[in-house]
């Protein structure tokens, strides 16, 4: 089996979903760190559980070259 060129261009696609999505949050530590330490809580453990949502179908277009 030869390699195809949808790994490493999805290697890449799921480094540059994790840099922007880190941005994404820590660019509102402002306006999160004023809330109450349980709404921050919750708000870290949402987005820090959330981002992984688009994994699979990017894992699956890898394997296969198909988003279903």
């Amino acid at each position: 089996m030869t390699p195809t060129w949808r790994k490493p261009v999805g290697m890449l696609g799921i480094l540059l979903l994790i840099v922007v999505w880190c941005v994404a949050i820590a660019s509102l530590s402002g306006v999160v760190g004023g809330w109450h330490w349980a709404f921050q809580l919750l708000f870290y453990l949402f987005t820090g559980l959330i981002w992984i949502a688009p994994l699979k179908p990017m894992l699956r277009w890898m394997e296969v070259g198909s988003w279903r």
